[in-house]
């Protein structure tokens, strides 16, 4: 698996330490009636780490989402793949997904997650490419700019493989 990398952009390492980082940051805005919600699947890795770094009491939803259906860059359409919404109202919430890339899906959650009533919504991002977008919206918080890249690992993956990769890291051309 590890051979199908062209190059190691994040560290295991170096990912741990920002994490730190972002749970202070996130806890500084306040505890009281806190919901992280983690976007299925690719935040998965990111969100599990950060969460267990918050020791506070805290709410955990997970809302399966898809906006690249099996591809390497998004097609644009923000599907909702449950079938009910879990209790936001009244709380802060912070949706955590792995990347950053057109904004859509993170738009759109969060526009629906206000909706339902949440006091506060903001995003915490494990990756945001630096690139233009079609949106307006900037998420809260950051763990890393990246270059527009593929990238694999930490929760992200292609076609369902690379996940559990223990760093980001750039996937050969070859393999794609």
């Amino acid at each position: 698996m590890h051979e199908a990398i062209d190059r190691i952009l994040v560290s295991e390492e170096v990912i741990g330490h920002r994490i730190d980082v972002l749970a202070g940051k996130i806890m500084e805005g306040g505890v009281d009636d806190l919901m992280i919600v983690v976007l299925l699947k690719g935040a998965m890795v990111f969100g599990a780490d950060l969460f267990r770094r918050m020791p506070v009491r805290l709410d955990l939803e997970c809302m399966n989402i898809s906006s690249y259906h099996g591809g390497m860059k998004s097609s644009g359409e923000v599907k909702f793949l449950d079938v009910g919404m879990p209790d936001f109202l009244g709380k802060r919430v912070i949706v955590v997904d792995d990347i950053f890339d057109t904004g859509l899906t993170m738009e759109a959650v969060c526009g629906v997650i206000k909706g339902a009533g949440a006091s506060s919504v903001e995003s915490c991002v494990l990756l945001a490419k630096d690139k233009e977008r079609g949106v307006e919206y900037t998420p809260d918080y950051v763990g890393f700019t990246i270059g527009d890249e593929f990238v694999v690992g930490y929760g992200l993956d292609y076609k369902g493989k690379y996940r559990n990769l223990p760093y980001v890291g750039v996937l050969r051309e070859d393999v794609i």
